[in-house]
């Protein structure tokens, strides 16, 4: 389970974080990273998983893989960090280990292409 200090709520939130960030992407998610207003906050994750996914049923289970999956990746993100992570259709028949090699590709390069947009 995501900490409830971890979870992104604020629509304003999603939006900095999908237009003012950098995006990366595999065939079953696009991962979207930006820095918050205040730049000191826990980081927060949001996701987004449309009906294009599938039915309500599958929706859910790809929510719940992703949540666990990035429960796992907190300690590599830094202070102030934004992201939001959107399923493609592909993420409803990926297994966890797809997903999970997934994610952590997407989180690697997204990090790394952000420190060097700083710099």
């Amino acid at each position: 389970m995501l900490p409830a200090a971890h979870r992104m709520r604020r629509s304003g939130d999603f939006s900095r974080a999908v237009r003012g960030g950098v995006r990366t992407g595999k065939s079953t998610m696009v991962v979207h990273l930006a820095a918050s207003s205040s730049g000191t906050d826990a980081p927060s994750v949001g996701f987004v998983v449309s009906k294009a996914v599938g039915n309500a049923v599958v929706r859910n289970r790809v929510k719940r893989r992703m949540r666990a999956i990035v429960a796992h990746h907190m300690s590599e993100l830094p202070e102030g960090l934004l992201m939001v992570v959107r399923a493609l259709p592909d993420s409803a028949s990926a297994d966890f280990a797809r997903l999970e090699a997934d994610l952590g590709s997407c989180l690697r390069r997204g990090l790394a292409r952000r420190e060097q947009e700083s710099s």
